[in-house]
């Protein structure tokens, strides 16, 4: 029945006189994803509306799953276009319609017309009567309601006649690509996959950077973060993920410095390596999962010393999430599954007993004054040896 979709944008709309450049970000990246299907796609802008027309051999349901991840999008609508006609004809593609997708319904309705033809003899409000009418001669067992309808016919009088009635969700935000590039600092776990997701999308283009320590982490594990990124990458685009060996850094902290402070010192040092790869990338932040008091790395004092480091701004935007809600996004996007693998994580594997909550700037970076031997030489080979992975 179907062989176009009505795209429905949200805050895309309120952008003023830079609108059109969102809209076409927005065009482009459905153009992308759908020419990696089977099927011919048209993609096309026309007063404030993109519109799919689909043809020969596609798919409705993969279709609809691919644009289902593309950031921007709040709706998408299945549209039946009709040739431009009478009010009369309209009431019987109306009916039709109606027979088609609501077959033996009871819900209430109402008919919304959206005249943009001005030279169609009847305005918007009589079509709306009109249609409204034939719906009811059709099936006397529905009601309108045109306060709280559980269904709504939109129609659209344009060059041709479109009528749908599903919005079928969409991820929202903004188009990937509007609003610069950033670092994710991946790990195997629940909430930093979740982490590059929401600041995706908000237009962000995500790179992202996996501190592997073999053979303490197993191939497993990295699989696991390479298959994460590649869930991440089905809204984002492809991610270019950074694998660092930093096994030899950590074992170097472990043996040098206080073991309270290892997971401090050795996140510090994973901030300065990710703000490399970030310069690299032309990135403009980083970002992370941390969650404020979630574990002894991320108080307040501990991501004071963090930031101590950082010359790129951190982006955190899971900082006042619970558990929970973070738990509640990762089902959502599809990375939940993967992040419970028992699959230990670099991080996970050198915590000390006793970390530190409170710790001081002044005092981490004592400390840090007994790696000075070694420290850049193996800061050095780590990026050196870094392996680069596109997740698509």
């Amino acid at each position: 029945m179907y062989n176009s979709f009505l795209i429905k944008y949200g805050e895309i709309g309120l952008k003023g006189d830079n609108r059109h450049i969102f809209e076409d970000a927005l065009a482009k990246r459905i153009r992308t994803v759908l020419s990696r299907i089977d099927g011919e796609f048209d993609v096309k802008k026309t007063r404030g509306r993109i519109y799919v027309f689909c043809g020969g051999d596609w798919n409705y349901d993969e279709t609809v799953e691919r644009l289902s991840h593309v950031f921007g999008i709040v709706g998408i609508c299945p549209v039946v276009i009709y040739e431009s006609c009478g009010i009369e004809e309209l009431k019987k593609h109306m009916t039709d319609y109606l027979k088609e997708e609501h077959p033996g319904c009871t819900s209430s309705f109402k008919v919304k017309a959206r005249r943009v033809d001005k030279e169609y003899p009847l305005t918007s409000m009589e079509v709306d009567a009109e249609l409204g009418e034939a719906i009811l001669l059709a099936n006397s067992d529905m009601r309108v309601d045109v306060h709280n309808p559980e269904i709504v016919f939109d129609v659209e009088i344009r060059e041709e006649i479109y009528i749908y009635s599903k919005v079928i969700p969409g991820p929202g935000g903004m188009p990937v690509g509007t609003a610069g590039r950033a670092m994710l600092l991946l790990s195997g776990g629940i909430d930093s996959p979740v982490a590059g997701w929401m600041i995706a999308k908000r237009g962000v283009t995500v790179d992202a950077v996996y501190f592997h320590a073999p053979p303490y982490t197993s191939d497993r594990a990295r699989q696991k973060v390479i298959d994460l990124a590649g869930i991440v990458a089905r809204y984002t685009g492809p991610i270019r993920l950074h694998i660092v060996n930093f096994t030899d850094i950590q074992l170097y902290i472990y043996d040098q410095c206080p073991h309270e402070e290892l997971t401090v010192i050795m996140r510090r040092y994973m901030m300065r390596i990710a703000e490399h790869f970030a310069n690299e990338e032309g990135d403009m932040g980083l970002i992370t999962g941390e969650s404020i008091g979630q574990v002894a790395s991320q108080t307040m004092h501990s991501l004071v010393c963090t930031n101590a480091v950082c010359s790129y701004p951190v982006y955190r935007p899971l900082i006042g999430f619970d558990k929970n809600d973070i738990v509640d996004i990762a089902r959502k996007i599809g990375t939940y599954d993967t992040s419970i693998l028992p699959y230990e994580d670099c991080c996970t594997i050198f915590v000390a007993k006793h970390p530190v909550t409170r710790p001081q700037v002044s005092k981490i970076e004592k400390s840090e004054q007994k790696l000075r031997e070694r420290i850049n030489e193996l800061v050095d080979t780590a990026i050196a040896t870094a392996e680069l992975v596109v997740a698509k």
